[in-house]
């Protein structure tokens, strides 16, 4: 009876040595850095086929491609971005590197300026926050519904 004893306890003792190390493999695992690239960014030789005063919009799309976007307003701009991205297990992604070159046009649509810029050249700009303000505060759906019950006319149903 011993010896069946001894026999469960060591393969107990193996199921859990078994799941401590599948447990510290995924532990590892989730905390592995990856980097992920995008975007688009056109290298200096295709940038140098781009001649300001000369060329248009239309031989800058055909030269560098599609821009990542354009001035938005006025319609004043090509922009062409790329960031690198870095996640490190399960922290939120942090942006290690951005590049963006801007092509300036005239209201004629010729090139008037390329720059390059860097992530230490500016700082970081929220474009879209997609957070709904809301004017209730802290009220909850209780006490709204009570508080708009005494401002209820039953004559505005009638019409």
């Amino acid at each position: 009876m011993t010896v069946a004893i001894d026999a469960a306890a060591r393969r107990m003792a193996r199921v859990v040595r078994m799941t401590l190390l599948g447990l510290l493999v995924v532990g590892v695992a989730a905390c592995a850095e990856r980097t992920r690239n995008h975007g688009y960014v056109p290298d200096e030789e295709d940038l140098t086929q781009i001649t300001v005063g000369v060329d248009t919009r239309d031989t800058v799309s055909d030269v560098l491609g599609a821009p990542s976007t354009s001035g938005i307003v006025d319609d004043s701009g090509y922009y062409y971005v790329r960031s690198t991205f870095r996640h490190f297990g399960p922290t939120e992604p942090r942006v290690v590197e951005r590049e963006i070159v801007a092509i300036s046009f005239d209201t004629a649509g010729v090139v008037t300026n390329v720059e390059r810029y860097g992530l230490e050249d500016g700082r970081t700009v929220v474009l879209s926050r997609r957070v709904t303000d809301s004017q209730a505060g802290n009220n909850g759906f209780l006490r709204q519904l009570l508080r708009n019950l005494g401002q209820f006319d039953p004559a505005s149903f009638g019409s």
